[in-house]
């Protein structure tokens, strides 16, 4: 893209429309939502794959570990037969709710300066900033944090109510006078999506315990039934809100070019081509007379290929 030129933002995308929150400020990007991808004709999601990178030059798509089976087939599918490393699939260790909040905030940063690889390489990093619980009426098919058999026999006595954080430690607490769930030690908004189960004690004990400075409300994502084990539930999340901090967050880890594909990422692999950082062999003599040292000559890769021996990592996108 030339000087003076304006660039096109990153495209985010989404597997459902209920995972495409309201725009959280005014510079909040829309986003892509690839509605049922495993169940319509394959050249109908190629072409809408191809479209989107052809007018934004890069996708990432944000989905939950929840999504069925074929919906992640059918995206590396599509990435395959497309043959591009201009497509990111990003399925973070959160509930639904906290990807649908995650993926607002890449869709909030998609507006600034980032390059498309330095952006979905923060999806790792805002992750960790982002508490994702529940309040849940059974814990019997809870499978996503470890329950003890105590709390199991609770779950049948009725009334039982847990309160459950998933992310990023995991806690769970019967709810009671004393009941309470750590939460984050940094100013955060909460948002609140309520299923078949009032919300009262998240909105009147959980918020004021956690300090929030706003709490909004969302639809329950359609998948949090099934991550949970249970309908009966209000989901929660608690999240940084301003993209001003959102982005001095990202901007404020080192950058790097990716050694395989060339793109500028933070963080220790390549969203878009899932390469991880080469390790080199040190040379016999590397100790004695100003021989460089594994990690230089992996910083040094693109511009002198022939630097060492290289052992190449390669790891699935997660």
């Amino acid at each position: 893209m030339g000087d003076g030129e304006p660039r096109v933002p990153t495209a985010i995308a989404v597997t459902s429309a209920d995972m495409a929150l309201p725009p959280q400020d005014e510079r909040t990007l829309p986003a892509a939502v690839l509605q049922d991808v495993d169940r319509r004709p394959l050249d109908h999601v190629l072409a809408e794959l191809q479209t989107l990178v052809d007018q934004c030059g890069h996708v990432i798509v944000v989905c939950s570990e929840a999504v069925p089976a074929g919906v992640e087939r059918r995206l590396h599918t599509v990435r395959a037969l497309l043959e591009t490393d201009r497509i990111a699939l990003f399925r973070p260790p959160l509930p639904p709710l906290g990807i649908a909040v995650l993926a607002r905030q890449l869709r909030q940063l998609a507006s600034c300066d980032l390059g498309p690889g330095v952006l979905a390489s923060a999806g790792r990093l805002l992750t960790h900033y982002i508490h994702a619980g529940a309040l849940l009426g059974s814990v019997a098919r809870l499978d996503r944090v470890p329950v003890d058999l105590k709390a199991h026999a609770r779950s049948w006595v009725p009334g039982s109510q847990f309160g459950v954080v998933a992310h990023p430690e995991p806690q769970l607490v019967r709810i009671g006078a004393e009941a309470a769930l750590s939460g984050p030690e940094f100013g955060t908004s909460l948002l609140v999506a309520k299923g078949q189960l009032p919300s009262d004690w998240v909105t009147g004990t959980l918020a004021p315990a956690w300090r929030v400075q706003g709490l909004r409300e969302a639809a329950l994502p359609a998948e949090s039934s099934g991550w949970w084990g249970t309908g009966r539930l209000t989901e929660f999340c608690a999240y940084l809100p301003d993209l001003s901090v959102l982005y001095q967050l990202v901007t404020s880890v080192r950058q790097d070019a990716c050694h395989w594909c060339g793109i500028d990422v933070i963080g220790d692999r390549c969203v878009f081509c899932s390469a991880t950082p080469p390790v080199y062999d040190d040379d016999a003599g590397g100790g004695r007379g100003g021989g460089a040292s594994g990690r230089d000559r992996a910083l040094g890769h693109r511009r002198d290929p022939a630097l060492g021996r290289r052992r190449e990592r390669r790891a699935l996108t997660g």
